[in-house]
């Protein structure tokens, strides 16, 4: 444990005990600082080496940990301790931690940009399919593995997914406001207007820190968003307020225009943005649903490029990650739910593929 005192400035109001494994602790002397990649509502993003390896080091606003205000600390050290159990290969890697005398942490240093730049850079052009099919994937994967862990991410959006060098991979990073899902409420300030689920928005005006009832199943939605934009390359809901976009998707149902979207991918996304949470489909069910289709799309006579097919083993969920007894009692319970259940656009897929 590491005792923050906050108490040149900040008071005892910002007091906090860290308690973050040693072994995460890194000493900030070894770290170079070099240039700000991103900007965030409490941090800054920059480019960074860390033993002669290239790093991207999130540091928490203020920069001097005393001056850091009490809710930030537990938000960070929530973030830190559970991307420090994950471990899949389309997850940014966590490398350590400091607490003192600034709050960073170091990942690995993706060369690409995130998804939004990258989008922005080609409009109006579009992705090809396959690569667009290939990255919903990857992130579809790295969801699957979350869930059967029971961590929810509840910010996936574009400017969260991070693209490697070669613009072939993407992995899910800023687990800023992730936690594990419990049965008990919790709040609902999470996410961005535009990707955040029906069931977090509040038609009603509440309090800050009111707690609702919503599940793992709100990543789900977000994903619908980012795949509708990876086939479209188009903002979803172009030119309106996001408070208006976020009000209309919860009280009238609105969805981006499914025109000119492949039958087959339209059906997926209507099932992902379903108003009703228990309606959208799991994430082992949309990756086994994306990977048949991406199949589809290759002539009977070629061989899909390897990266297609890489084993599920590879990126198994749960078996790599390092949680408690309860996580996994949990995770196994889901993944008996999951097997059990047919979703209807599963069935529809499959019929489609046969005529």
């Amino acid at each position: 444990m590491y005792d923050a005192e906050g108490e040149e400035e900040g008071g005892l109001e910002n007091h906090f005990i860290f308690n973050i494994d040693k072994d995460l602790l890194i000493d900030p002397r070894r770290v170079l600082v070099r240039r700000l990649i991103a900007e965030g509502p409490y941090s800054l993003v920059y480019a960074g080496e860390y033993e002669s390896k290239p790093v991207a080091v999130k540091v928490i606003q203020p920069m001097k940990t005393s001056d850091v205000i009490l809710e930030h600390k537990v938000k960070f050290q929530r973030e830190v301790m559970l991307q420090s159990r994950m471990n899949h290969g389309n997850i940014v890697k966590l490398i350590g931690a400091c607490v003192e005398p600034a709050m960073f942490l170091l990942t690995e240093l993706m060369g690409g940009d995130t998804l939004q730049k990258h989008l922005l850079s080609i409009r109006p052009k579009h992705l090809d399919l396959k690569l667009s099919i290939s990255f919903a994937l990857d992130i579809s994967r790295a969801m699957e593995y979350l869930h059967e862990n029971c961590i929810i991410h509840r910010d996936l959006k574009p400017n969260n997914l991070l693209l490697t060098e070669d613009k072939k991979r993407i992995k899910v990073a800023d687990f800023g406001l992730a936690r594990e899902e419990t049965t008990n409420e919790m709040t609902c300030e999470a996410g961005t207007y535009k990707w955040m689920a029906p069931e977090l928005f509040s038609k009603a005006a509440l309090q800050i820190g009111k707690k609702k009832n919503y599940d793992h199943k709100v990543d789900v939605y977000s994903f619908s968003i980012i795949l509708w934009e990876l086939l479209t390359n188009k903002a979803p809901f172009k030119g309106r307020d996001n408070l208006i976009v976020a009000y209309a998707a919860a009280a009238n149902n609105e969805r981006p225009s499914l025109e000119n979207i492949p039958e087959e991918l339209a059906t997926l996304l209507r099932s992902c943005w379903s108003e009703n949470p228990a309606l959208r489909p799991e994430f082992m069910e949309i990756t086994k649903y994306l990977k048949e289709y991406l199949y589809s799309l290759w002539p009977a006579d070629m061989t899909p490029p390897k990266v297609m097919e890489i084993e599920d083993a590879q990126n198994k969920t749960g078996e790599d990650f390092k949680g408690s007894g309860h996580v996994t009692k949990k995770s196994a319970e889901r993944a008996k739910k999951q097997k059990s259940s047919s979703p209807s656009f599963l069935v529809c897929f499959d019929n489609c593929l046969s005529e």
